[in-house]
């Protein structure tokens, strides 16, 4: 603990003396700390010791103890008082920035409560000092508390409405630029990539593409010419990947994003096996690092995932999801750190999908369930994944033949999100929904112009424009427009094997197969059902799977001369029902199916057990 400028009253020094004894005590005395900081007020100090002292009480609660409503107010007092007073920037400095990582934590938490009017203005405030830091020599508290605002901005903008989600990010883009230009000055270009790449990262979020290409090749080039510590340089790498490969995820283009993913792979493999202490940067404004290297190896596991989803690697999927999950759990016994917790989520999201393609809709179930419980334990997560988690619902009620509440579960979810990728696959799915129901046509024609995927389709996603386009041939198959629904379809194959879109690839085929079965064009059927069914069984699609062996087993092969192919179809068909149905009685069963009743408020806590399915699996059979 520093002592005051001026020349200190013996009182002041004795019980600084004491506070400092307290604190470094093993173990601490954290309370008797407390109460010898706290005595200083009794004698009415000068402003320079009042600012002071509350900068350590706050600094000593915030660090030590949960009092977190005192610590933010000792700091916050700390911070206004040091304003009003010349030449005591580094109790400025350094008020503002144990501010900057408190109302990060917070945020992070679900429970920011600022004691003033809005955070956004104190942030801009503190922004504004950042600014001015590294020109009066405080670089780590520039660099530090310019990514903690930044973070803070980001976070913190869920909880606001639209146009303050605009100007928080608007405000964060702004510090991360200060933040660079001082990296540039302070003559750190692995610091400068650092914000820029982060300003990417914000940028992309708020979709403007644009300004992220220019910014993503500047990042590219200072990561590639920059020549330093090892470790940094492939953790620059790993954040600058990672972004590439979110964008093209983002965009739908499976296949063209694997030579950045291999990179990726390749990158996260080599950071593994170096040590954070081989060589450690001589530059004050480079020593930090954006993510602990065991976070970027959950990380690249993550978007590895999300790459297998898309692309119908559901085994691959898998496998990547359970290695994830496994090394999650031993990192969150060690930290409490609110990201892995993001991740998991996540990595359930996308293993939930891939129960539901599977045929593993009781599992899906439960791990549905357990999201709910993470969401529970952090109002940030469920403010975040609340949307999220009603489209989930919404799939396990389609798998379940539940359409009523697929349709309210989905309507839920589009109230929640403003995402756009995601609000355009929760509208396709709900028409789909429609579709299938077969009485909804205003709602159905009203849901479809708005995903038009032949003009003014809302996202740049190749994947879902793919899937819009498939719902327009599911549409005119059902409505008896066959060659219509033939256009629609030959449409989605040409653009999902221009990216690898197995899923959609195959339930194409099957559709197409079914619609040249119903034309009594038996060979060209084969031709389609034949392919959709290996396929189906590769991703392995078990729905697909069980449409293609209905049309096998009976006309079709019989058509074609391939009895014994006939005998073959009709034994996978009876295999693949039987293990449908066995699925669905037990996730019927499961007193977590109440959850598809939940449309509103937070998850539910208790679930009360049915005596039985309450659903049928005519539509599948």
């Amino acid at each position: 603990m520093a002592t005051s400028t001026e020349a200190p009253e013996p009182w002041y020094l004795a019980l600084l003396g004491f506070a400092e004894h307290f604190r470094t005590s093993s173990p601490p005395k954290i309370r008797l700390c407390v109460h010898c900081l706290q005595a200083v007020f009794h004698f009415k100090p000068p402003p320079r010791v009042e600012a002071r002292t509350h900068l350590q009480l706050g600094s000593v609660l915030y660090r030590h103890t949960k009092n977190s409503e005192l610590a933010q107010t000792h700091l916050e007092k700390a911070w206004f008082i040091s304003q009003q007073i010349s030449q005591f920037e580094d109790v400025k400095f350094e008020a503002a920035s144990i501010l900057s990582e408190f109302y990060c934590q917070q945020m992070l938490h679900g429970g920011f409560a600022p004691s003033y009017d809005s955070p956004v203005i104190c942030f801009q405030e503190l922004g504004g000092f950042c600014k001015t830091s590294a020109a009066q020599g405080y670089p780590d508290f520039s660099a530090n508390s310019l990514l903690a605002l930044q973070t803070a901005f980001s976070t913190g903008s869920k909880k606001t409405q639209l146009h303050a989600l605009e100007k928080d990010l608007v405000s964060a883009c702004d510090l991360l630029g200060v933040g660079a230009e001082y990296a540039r000055v302070m003559g750190s270009e692995y610091t400068r990539a650092l914000f820029l790449l982060s300003k990417g990262m914000l940028l992309l979020m708020e979709r403007k593409l644009s300004e992220v290409h220019p910014l993503l090749t500047l990042c590219g080039t200072i990561v590639e010419n920059w020549q330093g510590n090892p470790i940094q340089k492939e953790s620059l790498r790993v954040f600058f990947l990672v972004l590439q490969v979110t964008h093209y995820l983002d965009a739908g283009q499976v296949k063209s994003v694997k030579p950045c993913l291999k990179q990726l792979q390749q990158c996260i493999q080599t950071i593994s096996t170096l040590h954070d202490d081989e060589i450690l940067p001589t530059n004050p404004a480079a020593l930090f690092h954006w993510l602990p290297k065991e976070h970027m190896c959950v990380l690249v596991y993550l978007v590895t995932v999300m790459h297998s989803m898309q692309a119908g690697y559901l085994e691959k999927a898998q496998k990547y999801t359970d290695k994830a999950l496994m090394q999650l759990e031993k990192l969150k016994m060690l930290d409490s750190s609110p990201i892995l917790s993001t991740f998991q989520v996540i990595l359930l999201e996308h293993i939930i999908m891939c129960r539901l393609v599977t045929g593993h809709k009781a599992t899906a179930l439960q791990e549905i369930s357990q999201v709910c419980q993470l969401c529970q334990q952090s109002p940030r997560l469920f403010t975040n994944h609340a949307a999220q988690l009603h489209t989930l619902l919404g799939l396990y009620c389609i798998s379940v033949n539940c359409m009523d509440n697929a349709e309210a579960q989905f309507t839920a979810a589009l109230q929640m999100t403003t995402h756009q990728e995601l609000w355009t696959f929760i509208v396709t799915n709900l028409a789909s929904v429609y579709i299938r129901e077969g009485n909804r046509h205003q709602e159905l024609y009203s849901l479809l112009e708005r995903i038009n995927p032949d003009h003014n389709f809302p996202v740049s996603s190749h994947c879902l424009r793919a899937a819009a386009f498939y719902i327009r041939g599911l549409l005119s198959f059902f409505q008896g427009r066959y060659n219509e629904a033939k256009r629609f379809l030959r449409e989605t194959l040409k653009m999902s094997n221009a990216e690898d879109l197995n899923r959609l690839t195959a339930c194409s085929l099957v559709l197409l197969g079914h619609i040249f079965f119903v034309l009594g064009n038996h060979r060209e059927s084969n031709n389609m059902v034949v392919p959709a069914m290996q396929l189906a069984s590769k991703i392995p699609d078990m729905s697909v799977q069980l449409w293609s062996s209905a049309l096998l087993k009976a006309d079709l092969n019989k058509a074609c001369g391939n009895t014994m192919d006939a005998h073959e179809a009709a034994q996978m068909h009876q295999n693949f029902s039987q293990q449908l149905l066995q699925d669905h009685i037990a996730a019927c069963s499961l007193p977590e199916h109440n959850l598809i009743s939940w449309t509103d408020g937070l998850p539910p806590v208790q679930f009360q057990t049915q005596n039985g399915p309450s659903t049928s699996l005519a539509s599948l059979l």
